[in-house]
This record gives C-alpha cells, structure tokens and sequence, in this order.
C-alpha cells in the first residue's frame, strides 16, 4: 500500500500547550517562587529513583532541570525552572519552546557539563535529570538539592514524565497531558485512514549527525515510540538496529534507508554531518520515497532533541500534514 491512497480527514488536535497554559494559571509555576508559601509546612513526599528513594518538597518552587526531556516535562506541566542547561545548538533552549516560556530561566552551562556553583546560586529546592546523563555528578548534585534521576532518556521518555510528575507534586496534571497525547495520536491515526491503512506504510528516520556515520532509528527510541503510537510501519532494515536505537551508515549505503516515506534531519553542520553529499548522491535520488516525493526534512531540534509531550504534540502534527501529502 503506498501513501498516495491516504487522503486527510478533519483532525481536532488537543493541544498539551494549552493544557499547560491552563495549568500555569490554575497552579503556579517556580516562577513565583518568592514566597515558599506552598511548601512552608515542609512536608515532603518519597519519589523512587535511580539512584533509590529521594524526598522532596510537596511543591517544589526551585527546579533546575539538565536535559532537553526535563526541561520539556516541567514546562508541559506548567512549571517555569528557574534553571537549565542548553543543549548544544545555536538557540541555546530548543528551538521549538515557546520563546516566552523559556524567557528567563537561567543559564546554567551545558547539558554534560553544567556548571555547579550557578545551579547552587539559584538555591534550587529540586533538580531533575537521568542516571545516564549526570549518574557521576550524584554526590554533589545531591548535596545542592534533593535530585530525581532516571536510569535513561529517549525511549522511556513517557515513564520518565510520570517520574518528573511526581516530583514536581503534577500527578493530575500529567493525567491531562497523557490523555490529550492518547486523544491526539487516535485523531491522527484516523485522519490518515485508520490503523490497518497506516500499519501499511512504512517508514523511516534517518539522522545525518556532525562526526558519525548516518543513523536510520531503529525502533527503541524518542521517535520510534511516536510512529508506532500512530501504528506506522516499519521497514525491516530497524530490526538490525544496534541496542534497537540505530542501524549506521556510511553514504555508500543509504539506499538501505529507502521506504514508503523517508523523514530525515541534520545535527549540525550539513556539510560534515555528509547530508550535502548523502542528499546529493545517485543512490539517494534514486530512492523510492525521493522519486515519489515521500521525502522530508524536518527539524532535529522537535524530532530527535526534544523527548517529551510538548514535542511529540508537535511532531504529531508535521507527521498528519506530510502523511496526507
């Protein structure tokens, strides 16, 4: 079955930027931290973490996140950090956060070497980050404010929110997004003809990244979870994914990338990252999904960087768009 036979159908998306607006007015963010009002009693709640038990404060006014999936998590949950790391792009914060959401949340160095001294100045009463990313800075991110790890990011992004939830004191908050997440996917899924349809097409991820080979994502990562969601197929060459994340390649095999519908995206400078040359190539042009033009770029930043509702709402959207193309 190929894309030509998916015609679009009316799509009543919900927006999780909307549910995180309503839930910014209805409870405060770390923004209006000060006053410690909300945690004057100092109640404190137990949140299981990778690194074991952690307490908290019930409502923690002071967050510092440092990663791309935690900053993604508390401003989904209507919670202003007061701190963040910046990922390794020209924008600083991810490009497609909201400019006046990440107004104002400090700086506080880069995701694998943030700075120490800037997070203890903010005084945080809360820092979220993973095992995989800061496991070796435990101690002394400990030592600064209670810290809530995950063991990994990406491909368990939505258990991962639901850790972030609790430690934020944004359960019912995260009940919300979850089910506006659920709701959107079912839209799209039937906007693009519905499960058995989708479930005939196949397609593919592929990364040009600054430095490495080319990557075609296997099925245990960020985006692969948003595709299957969806009920898209999935070419056979995923299975031979290392690890599940991704199958590498040299440009002398991208043809082994080809599907119904190839998305792809480019971490840093496209001529080093070998897209110029990959996209410019004979085995490329002539790809099945480039001479259908079932191809598209799409943003690295939303797609691969992300990891969390706000994004994957998003991506959702682009995947409706394209698909019904």
């Amino acid at each position: 079955m190929t894309l030509r036979s998916l015609r679009p159908r009316a799509l009543a998306a919900v927006s999780l930027s909307t549910v995180a607006a309503l839930t910014l007015a209805a409870c405060g963010s770390s923004d209006d931290s000060g006053s410690d009002s909300d945690s004057a009693s100092g109640s404190t709640r137990t949140v299981k973490t990778a690194m074991g038990d952690v307490k908290v404060k019930e409502a923690p006014a002071r967050v510092v996140v440092l990663d791309t999936a935690e900053l993604d998590s508390a401003l989904t949950l209507g919670v202003k950090p007061v701190g963040a790391t910046h990922a390794d792009v020209s924008s600083g914060f991810l490009n497609y956060l909201p400019k006046d959401q990440v107004a104002g949340i400090e700086d506080v160095g880069r995701m694998m070497t943030p700075n120490l001294e800037a997070i203890a100045a903010l005084k945080p009463d809360l820092i979220l980050t993973s095992k995989v990313r800061h496991g070796d800075k435990y101690a002394e991110l400990s030592e600064i404010a209670p810290t809530v790890m995950t063991e990994n990011t990406g491909y368990p992004w939505k258990e991962n929110f639901q850790v972030h939830a609790e430690a934020l004191g944004k359960e019912a908050e995260a009940k919300m997004v979850a089910d506006g997440y659920a709701d959107h996917v079912a839209d799209v899924t039937k906007a693009l003809g519905g499960k058995e349809e989708v479930a005939g097409t196949e397609v593919n991820m592929v990364r040009f990244v600054e430095g490495a080979d080319i990557r075609i994502y296997g099925k245990q990562n960020y985006i692969a979870t948003i595709l299957a969601d969806v009920g898209l197929g999935r070419p056979a060459i995923t299975d031979k994914a290392k690890d599940g994340f991704s199958y590498d390649v040299s440009p002398e095999k991208i043809d082994l990338a080809d599907a119904d519908v190839v998305f792809h995206s480019t971490y840093g400078d496209p001529k080093k990252a070998k897209e110029t040359q990959t996209t410019g190539s004979g085995l490329w042009k002539n790809m099945d999904a480039v001479k259908n033009d079932k191809v598209f770029a799409v943003d690295d930043q939303l797609w691969i960087q992300g990891i969390g509702y706000t994004a994957a709402d998003k991506i959702l959207g682009e995947l409706h768009k394209s698909l019904s193309e």
